[in-house]
């Protein structure tokens, strides 16, 4: 049995997920965990550049839509378009709206509708969920 990842993100096994993230990160990705609020360095993180999937490097947001939110992890109030998805989430006793990787459909977080103009959306990710990478 070869272990080495498969051809196509959307092919990959959960063996072949769990041979590529931590622990934190298979748990939040992939089993639609939630990290510690106020726990995530991209908290702090105000340099130009792109947000991606930790999961499959797909980028997800740019620096100029994170605004802070008080709510403990990044938030931003517009995705790089095609880049998410959503699905109703009724766990918790709540509804709410997940957010997924459109490409690797890994769990990034929820968005609520509190957020800044211009979308009054805010996309409140997991830290652990992302790779910011610089520009430049």
């Amino acid at each position: 049995m070869s272990t080495a990842p498969t051809d196509t993100i959307e092919a990959r096994t959960e063996a072949e997920w769990r041979a590529i993230l931590t622990p934190e990160q298979y748990r939040v990705l992939r089993e639609h965990g939630t990290e510690r609020a106020g726990t995530s360095c991209l908290n702090a993180e105000k340099r130009p550049g792109t947000f991606h999937c930790a999961g499959c490097d797909a980028p997800l947001f740019a620096t100029g839509t994170k605004f802070e939110s008080g709510t403990g992890w990044p938030s931003f109030f517009d995705p790089i378009d095609g880049a998410v998805e959503t699905t109703v989430d009724r766990s918790h006793w709540m509804t709410r709206t997940e957010v997924h990787c459109a490409r690797c459909k890994g769990h990034l977080g929820h968005v609520f509708d509190d957020g800044p103009a211009p979308t009054g959306l805010r996309y409140c990710m997991n830290g652990i969920s992302l790779r910011f990478e610089p520009q430049g």
